[in-house]
């Protein structure tokens, strides 16, 4: 029996996850540890296995996963979107409820940049009228 590879890729912030989905158990790896492990944060492990829930393939699929870049936040969010297109490229259905859940959509929220004159993006120095 051979099994079928997807492919799918997916960014948040400046985290790059590279995501192999074939047919198993639900092993998830990602850099080579469990998932689990790598994320270390309950809520960030949940993050991961959203879109699975979300097409009740939780224990269907194996999953291993490179990622770079960013923090264990954005790697995560990297991780969901690449997740969720190659979910999306296994079933029409899948893509149909991927799309209303909102995971096949990319998060392009990036920091924004240090202006000059200041000291952050936002912040300003302090004012003195005297």
């Amino acid at each position: 029996m051979t099994k079928t590879l997807f492919y799918g890729t997916g960014r948040r912030k400046s985290s790059i996850a590279r995501v192999y989905l074939t047919t198993g158990k639900g092993k998830i790896t990602v850099n080579g540890c469990d998932y689990n492990e790598y994320l270390c944060r309950g809520p960030l492990a949940m993050v991961v296995t959203q879109p699975l829930n979300a097409v009740d393939s939780l224990k269907s699929y194996d999953i291993n996963a490179q990622v770079k870049g960013g923090g264990l936040t954005g790697q995560a969010g990297a991780l969901r979107l690449g997740i969720s297109r190659a979910l999306g490229s296994i079933n029409e259905d899948f893509r149909k409820e991927l799309r209303s859940g909102g995971f096949l959509t990319r998060d392009s929220r990036r920091v924004e940049r240090k202006k000059y004159g200041q000291p952050g993006a936002r912040k300003r120095f302090q004012f003195s009228k005297r």
